[in-house]
């Protein structure tokens, strides 16, 4: 599971990465919007996958809510799910 989540954690964050930083620009832009709907369609399953993942490996690892608050709010933010990788996640494989 925690195998899982982390992949899920790089994957989401490579899309949110993607998404903000590459085909936005393209479709507001270049006027390219080919590209900004699989890539949103992506982030967003990866975004719901990371976030469902966080809850459950939260109640089954009993890391409680403040921990979980941090992974949600990471989520929202560029780059936040390198963060949690980093930090929370790495050391534990």
């Amino acid at each position: 599971m925690l195998k899982l989540f982390r992949l899920t954690a790089i994957l989401e964050g490579i899309s949110y990465i993607a998404i903000f930083g590459f085909t936005m620009p393209l479709k507001y832009w270049a006027g390219l919007g080919c590209p900004n709907k699989p890539v949103g369609m992506a982030h967003g399953v990866l975004f719901i996958l990371f976030v469902v993942l966080a809850g459950i490996l939260c109640w089954e690892k009993k890391w409680g809510i403040k921990r979980f608050f941090i992974f949600f709010v990471a989520s929202l933010l560029p780059f936040g799910t390198f963060y949690v990788d980093k930090k929370y996640l790495s050391n534990l494989t």
